[in-house]
């Protein structure tokens, strides 16, 4: 009789950590590298809390929850879908929001300007004590509606998209975090069913260029084209965004906007417009701030 090899918990992440980095998997989707999301698919797959692995990393690992941990992580193997889509869950800003296939994994710079909430936000020199009502355009899985209704609660925020199918992830993040009394969710192509004047808008918008699309791991070509397609400069969006904004902000309002490392790009659609660029993780060329009075001296229609 063969005695089972016990395998601690640590070595079973490292252990699934090395097949991912073997397979060429490809990040980018909560996880930046193959020790962290091995964490996630085997802590996960145990039901244990996602930061359980330092409290935990010398327990023993039962042979059925071995195999269960090694199975998922050659499902993320095989399949090459993010590792969101075999959880139905992903976490932004320390948040959990559920998701699955049709949004993309939640993942915005805009999140941690928002995260630190009223009064230490990095967003608050642009907010003012009147700023009250807020759109979450382009809101897909509602990860900022929810962030944002979190961290300033006392604003009402209206979430738009154009895809039904993501606003029905977004109504299960609305409920899971008990604020459907404060996000109302909307199906609207871009502008055209929502209601202001808005004190603050927020959009992450699709920004993927062509190419880039062309280029993108198949990680990412899981996710809808619709929620990541930005046309050959990666602005088919943000155009009318930007452009139509003024009409849709109250006197004081903002558009803070999110065009990843289109800053280039963006810059040539708008040549006259006077934003701020924002500081994130990313850099500072990932997200501007606009007031209502520079849009609308914007005037006439961009590049």
């Amino acid at each position: 009789m063969h005695r089972r090899i016990a395998v601690k918990l640590l070595d079973l992440v490292t252990e699934q950590a090395a097949r991912l980095k073997e397979a060429g998997v490809s990040f980018g989707h909560g996880t930046g590298n193959a020790f962290d999301e091995a964490a996630w698919l085997v802590l996960w797959s145990l039901g244990r809390d996602l930061d359980a692995l330092e409290d935990h990393a010398q327990d023993e690992v039962a042979a059925a929850a071995l195999d269960k941990a090694r199975a998922l992580v050659g499902r993320r193997i095989e399949s090459r879908v993010p590792a969101a889509y075999l959880t139905r869950e992903a976490w932004l800003q320390n948040v959990p929001f559920d998701v699955d296939e049709r949004t993309i994994v939640p993942r915005s710079y805009i999140a941690e300007l928002l995260a630190d909430g009223e009064g230490t936000g990095r967003l608050d020199a642009w907010l003012t004590d009147r700023t009250r009502r807020v759109l979450d355009l382009c809101t897909g899985n509602g990860s900022l509606a929810v962030i944002c209704a979190m961290a300033y609660p006392e604003m009402t925020i209206d979430a738009s998209d154009v895809s039904a199918d993501a606003l029905a992830v977004a109504r299960r993040n609305v409920e899971r975090h008990g604020l459907a009394g404060r996000i109302t969710l909307i199906e609207s192509d871009l502008y055209a069913r929502v209601h202001g004047p808005y004190d603050l808008i927020l959009c992450n918008p699709p920004y993927v260029t062509d190419q880039s699309l062309a280029a993108l791991p198949a990680e990412y070509r899981a996710e809808p084209r619709l929620a990541l397609a930005g046309g050959a400069d990666g602005m088919d969006l943000v155009r009318p965004i930007v452009a139509h904004a003024a009409a849709h902000l109250s006197p004081d309002g903002v558009l803070v906007l999110e065009v990843g490392h289109e800053r280039a790009s963006f810059e040539r659609a708008f040549p006259r417009l006077e934003v701020a660029w924002l500081e994130t993780s990313g850099g500072d060329d990932c997200v501007l701030v606009a007031t209502r009075e520079a849009l609308a001296a914007l005037g006439a229609k961009p590049r």
